[in-house]
């Protein structure tokens, strides 16, 4: 008999950093070269996991991950040209705000050209870097490609026509729409010293999948409260390998990273041959990143051709009337809001100060934890990245200087 977790999924809350169609039967999950774990050895290695987190050990945070499987990218990566548009003394300055806030990587994209391109320390244009959550519109994009070739017919469509356990139960009204707009009504990210808390084992279990289906739990009607959860974003591999019968790492690497020329990287899996995390977990070289944001600059097209369904782009932006300021895997930039995050308006921890509104309306963002951020404004075909480390608390990292400055310079020159 397949074993429940929720005997074992007491959740323990406390503030962190942060239409439908009918159900039909899909294919399983495909098979990944599982090693075979026990129930026994699954939980034996999450007890080391946890142990090893609590303590802050070295490896025991984002940048540790014990089982690594390949995401492969282009076969013959091609630079952007070098271009130019920017003034001097702005692009001088925004290199020098990156460069005092511990970044890996400042990049500048502008119409089709590379405008700047700086590395920190260590980091070099093949480094990986870990996504945090910039891995979060890097799912949304794997859905979009995922409609594009037919395997999801709609972002209303709901979960459970392809996490079929969710059918006959309330986690049935869920759509994929919800989940990517962080409005699916589960449970939302915190944090728990409690090794049976759902929230550690649904972020640190070998079968963290099983646990997510299983164990949970819907707080909220689905729909009705924006809520930011590491779960929504993990939610997306177990539905592209559902719905494409490919595993999560072999189609963002075919779909979305080597369709935009982008180079390849490594995913964390819950264990060898099990299930990727989705929602955080990838690492890729900085320009791969700026790649996407390209993609989305450009409508979803690439190079003339449509990756993306006409629309979905438009629908990753538009908020939704529970945030004003989350889409679907990205950040809205307008209204102007002195400080906000990605957590529900509503709470005042994780939130980023924003000295004045953007320069630009149509700006969106990624965001990620430690302040990773990507930038596009469509209306100026223009992506401004940064990765790296938390910027120091003093002076506080300012979430509009970097754009403004660029697209000052824009005007400027």
């Amino acid at each position: 008999m397949k074993r429940s977790f929720a005997s074992l999924a007491l959740p323990t809350l406390l503030p962190a950093l942060l239409a439908s169609c009918a159900a039909v039967p899909v294919p399983e999950a495909p098979a990944h070269a599982d090693t075979g774990l026990s129930e026994a050895e699954g939980e034996a290695l999450y007890q080391e996991r946890f142990a090893r987190y609590m303590r802050r050990e070295p490896g025991a945070g984002l940048a540790g991950y014990d089982t690594l499987a390949p995401v492969e990218g282009t076969a013959a990566w091609t630079p952007f040209p070098k271009g130019s548009g920017v003034a001097p003394d702005a692009l001088a300055a925004a290199r020098a705000y990156a460069a005092q806030a511990n970044s890996s990587a400042f990049l500048v994209w502008q119409d089709g050209h590379m405008v700047s391109e700086d590395y920190f320390g260590e980091t070099t244009a093949t480094s990986p870097v870990v996504s945090k959550s910039l891995a979060k519109p890097l799912a949304t994009i794997a859905v979009g490609r995922a409609m594009a070739a037919g395997h999801i017919a709609s972002l209303d469509q709901p979960m459970a026509d392809f996490l079929t356990e969710w059918q006959g139960t309330p986690k049935a009204a869920i759509t994929i729409r919800q989940v990517l707009g962080m409005r699916s009504g589960l449970l939302p990210q915190g944090s728990s010293t409690d090794p049976e808390s759902v929230l550690n084992r649904s972020y640190l279990h070998p079968f963290h999948d099983r646990v997510l289906i299983e164990d949970y739990p819907l707080v909220d009607t689905p729909g009705s409260r924006y809520e930011y959860s590491n779960a929504n974003g993990d939610l997306v591999a177990l539905l592209i390998e559902r719905a494409t019968e490919t595993p999560y790492e072999d189609w963002v690497g075919r779909e979305v990273l080597a369709k935009i020329g982008a180079r390849g990287g490594q995913i964390w899996m819950d264990h060898p041959g099990g299930t990727p995390h989705s929602g955080c977990c990838i690492l890729l070289p900085a320009e791969s990143y700026l790649r996407l944001a390209v993609l989305l600059a450009q409508d979803g097209t690439w190079e003339g051709a449509r990756l993306l369904p006409e629309g979905f782009v438009t629908a990753m932006r538009t908020p939704s009337a529970q945030n004003p300021h989350a889409g679907l895997g990205v950040y809205v930039g307008a209204p102007y809001v002195e400080w906000r995050g990605p957590a529900n308006p509503e709470l005042t921890y994780g939130r980023n100060y924003h000295s004045e509104p953007y320069a630009a309306d149509d700006l969106f963002l990624f965001d990620g934890n430690s302040n990773q951020v990507v930038y596009v404004v469509p209306s100026r075909q223009l992506v401004v990245l940064r990765t790296g480390d938390s910027p120091p608390n003093e002076p506080v990292w300012d979430n509009t200087v970097l754009p403004n400055l660029i697209l000052r310079g824009l005007a400027a020159n």
